[in-house]
């Protein structure tokens, strides 16, 4: 990575003078746009927009006075990325981490639908839930597709690493160009947003 510094600099003092030293944190401008046909555009969608997501389930349960039959605790990790995000968590029987959907060569979700994995780089995910997560989609035709991604990992993978003995699933989303100037689609969030609403009744 290359960044540009638009400050008159000759030698590394002058850069430290400016206060900036190696392990410096930079943030990037999103750029965010949506467009009048609904697609989202930004950097750093994965996972802001599967965060948006549970602020609207939530909100959805409080607007309805759902009362869930199991308790639902919201862990929102600052670490997934790097592998260790829900390494640490309470005690729970089900976890189902909400992050971006994979879009890409031989993978079948777009940009419109909710991806369901049933397995990733850490192995297979519960078939019960997935089964359901499946039927509650066909059921309420939700726009849904099941992939597998063979090259990633999840929260709920961080708490099997973690010793945690509980029935996990992934779903979120579909993202294009992951870690890029990505884009999704307000009916990916909406496909997404119903299929939890529905899991959570």
């Amino acid at each position: 990575m290359i960044v540009r510094l638009d400050e008159v600099v000759k030698e590394k003092e002058d850069t430290e003078k400016l206060g900036i030293a190696p392990g410096d944190f930079i943030f990037f401008d999103p750029k965010t746009v949506i467009t009048e046909s609904g697609y989202i555009k930004s950097r750093f969608l994965d996972d802001k927009i599967s965060v948006s997501i549970l602020f609207g389930l939530l909100k959805y349960i409080k607007d309805n006075d759902i009362k869930p039959e199991y308790k639902i605790k919201i862990i929102i990790s600052t670490y997934e990325e790097v592998g260790h995000g829900a390494s640490s968590i309470p005690k729970l029987d089900e976890l189902i981490a909400v992050d971006m959907g994979c879009i890409g060569e031989d993978l079948s979700c777009t940009e419109n639908q909710v991806s369901i994995c049933c397995k990733d780089s850490s192995g297979p995910y519960d078939y019960d839930i997935i089964s359901k997560l499946v039927k509650l989609s066909k059921d309420n035709k939700i726009d849904y597709a099941t992939d597998i991604y063979p090259f990633y990992g999840s929260d709920v993978s961080a708490a099997y690493r973690g010793g945690h003995d509980i029935k996990g699933a992934l779903i979120g989303p579909g993202v294009h160009a992951s870690h890029g100037m990505e884009r999704t689609h307000q009916s990916a969030i909406l496909n997404t947003l119903k299929l939890l609403i529905n899991y959570v009744k």
